[in-house]
């Protein structure tokens, strides 16, 4: 069997597909992508059992079949060669001979029919939006997923489809991030799943900022995305996800709105001198302007003072910096809104409004 394919339009997919390979796996032909043949193009797939990624290629061909490739090998050799290149492939028993000009590579190959395949998907739920509205989702609340929690489900981030809208929904138990696109589904009962963290990283990897569609299906175990000749496919995880309202604050606390960037520019400057570990931050508040100060071991100590509208209670409340900044970054506005409800309770963040997005931040003792 013979391939032969433009350098550039084999590397693209190659690029695409090679984020389901586990450099570390215990099997040899988990770290290899199979090709395919057909009459329809050549699909790439590769795999780590999570999840699985497959490309086409709109590539006529003679011959049809499949056959396997170390992944990283051949993405190594599609980027060392120069541009224009034409790679050749041919399978000869255990080996797949590469040639290129002057340049030839032999490499190993595993039987195509011992690479895993998919199951049959069949979707009990299944929306359609566009790259753009689903990266939203998932990126303005991503980076509030747990890491290595024992508490599996926060390591996870909620995708909730509803009659009116998709919503994402990531918590580490100290913050939660929510993002909303208003979206006409026809579903008559809200479906909950909770996505892994490499589903959600290897997605935005592969989401661009466009309106071409992307369609959703989603069953009991699984969530398949389709998009410009990509097939995402991922486990889901097995767990019920917390009852994420019941954190939210409402917005009815005391009001402080400050201009996002000079916020943001602050946090940045006292976060310097904050304790390493704690990253704490001390936000005191009187009449129109907030007051930050962080002090470490050192008994260095940082202050700034920035003009703000307030008129609630003068108030002293702590918390983590980089929770506060990851919020902020979150928000695509020039000013910002923070309810507080008291010196203990957790602070509400969102763009001026009915924004789509909401930002808890729990206080901490400084």
């Amino acid at each position: 069997m013979e391939l032969t394919i433009p350098r550039e339009t084999l590397l693209l997919p190659l690029q695409q597909v090679i984020g389901a390979v586990e450099r570390k796996n215990t099997k040899q032909i988990l770290g290899c992508i199979l090709l395919r043949l057909t009459d329809e193009g050549v699909y790439l797939g590769a795999t780590d059992l999570e999840l699985g990624i497959e490309a086409r290629i709109d590539l006529e061909t003679s011959e049809q079949g499949s056959f396997t490739l170390p992944a990283r090998k051949l993405l190594d050799i599609c980027r060392a060669l120069p541009d224009g290149s034409e790679i050749r492939m041919k399978t000869g028993g255990e080996k797949i001979r590469l040639t290129s000009g002057p340049s030839r590579f032999e490499l190993a190959s595993f039987p195509a029919e011992e690479f895993p395949r998919q199951k049959d998907f069949e979707g009990e739920c299944s929306v359609s939006l566009s790259q753009e509205s689903l990266r939203n989702i998932l990126e303005r609340v991503a980076f509030a997923m747990a890491q290595q929690d024992v508490r599996y489900y926060l390591n996870g981030l909620l995708l909730e489809v509803a009659e009116t809208h998709i919503r994402g929904v990531a918590t580490d138990g100290h913050r939660l991030a929510m993002h909303s696109e208003v979206l006409s589904t026809g579903l008559s009962e809200v479906k909950q799943v909770i996505l892994p963290r490499k589903a959600v990283q290897e997605l935005l990897r592969l989401l661009d900022r466009n309106d071409s569609v992307v369609n959703v299906d989603i069953d009991s175990n699984h969530i398949r995305v389709a998009m410009d000749g990509i097939t995402f496919v991922s486990k889901l995880i097995d767990a019920r996800y917390p009852d994420y309202n019941r954190v939210i604050p409402g917005d009815d606390g005391h009001l402080l709105v400050a201009d996002r960037d000079s916020l943001v520019q602050a946090l940045s400057r006292a976060a310097i001198l904050s304790n390493d570990k704690y990253r704490g931050v001390r936000l005191i508040l009187s009449q129109d302007l907030a007051k930050l100060e962080a002090n470490n071991p050192e008994q260095e100590q940082a202050e700034e003072q920035l003009p703000v509208t307030y008129s609630g209670p003068e108030m002293e409340i702590g918390f983590n910096v980089q929770y506060l900044m990851d919020a902020l970054s979150a928000i695509d506005w020039e000013s910002v809104e923070i309810h507080l409800t008291s010196d203990d309770g957790s602070a509400l963040i969102k763009a001026p409004g009915d924004s789509p997005s909401r930002y808890v931040v729990m206080p901490m003792r400084l």
